[in-house]
């Protein structure tokens, strides 16, 4: 079964180090086989809050998902967020 990240971000207090942080882990999706499949983008809030930013990525499996969330190159790009972002993020697996 496939697997999904799915980042709902709450707040963005710095945009240019999210800017960094998305390069970098752009490369870190690609390598462990992920796609891109919302990233930002425009949005209707039917229920809840309204939320900045929203990304889901799909990896071939759950395993590969996590695999790829725990890796050096990812954790490299998610110490770039550390007090600019507020966000959710959920390794889900697929049906």
């Amino acid at each position: 079964m496939k697997g999904y990240v799915v980042c709902v971000y709450k707040s963005i207090a710095n945009e240019e180090k999210l800017k960094e942080y998305a390069i970098k882990a752009k490369v870190a999706v690609e390598k462990f086989k992920g796609k891109f499949l919302i990233r930002g983008g425009k949005s209707t809030i039917e229920e809840g809050d309204k939320s900045p930013r929203t990304v889901v990525i799909e990896f071939p499996s759950y395993n590969e998902a996590i695999t790829f969330y725990q890796s050096k190159e990812y954790q490299d790009a998610h110490s770039i967020l550390k007090g600019h972002v507020e966000r959710q993020f959920q390794l889900v697996e697929g049906v």
